[in-house]
């Protein structure tokens, strides 16, 4: 038979397997609620289907009037451009003037 110090041994081992599964079942618990709470805090977070397609349309519109934009730029350009390399008309020179002096 097993007498006083092992039986002591046995019984602290015991307890302190019965404490360390009871303390990771509670740390399971515990991540598990966080999880689901991250969850459903994601889940409210993202924008509903009809939003994100107005959304959608809004950065088309914007799009197109960016291009319309750069465009627009894209003529001024050429036509400054075009301006600076046309020599400009000159002027005759009239011959010898005689100014009274």
């Amino acid at each position: 038979m097993i007498e006083g110090p092992a039986i002591a041994v046995m019984a602290v081992s015991g307890c302190t397997a019965a404490v360390l599964v009871v303390r990771a079942i509670a740390d399971a618990a515990v991540r598990h609620r966080e999880k689901d709470a991250r969850v459903a805090e994601a889940t409210a977070m993202q924008p509903n289907d009809a939003r994100m397609a107005r959304l959608e349309l809004a950065v088309e519109a914007i799009a197109v009037e960016v291009e319309r934009i750069s465009e627009g730029q894209r003529f001024t350009t050429r036509l400054l451009s075009e301006a600076v390399q046309k020599p400009a008309p000159r002027l005759e020179r009239p011959g010898q003037i005689n100014t009274p002096h």
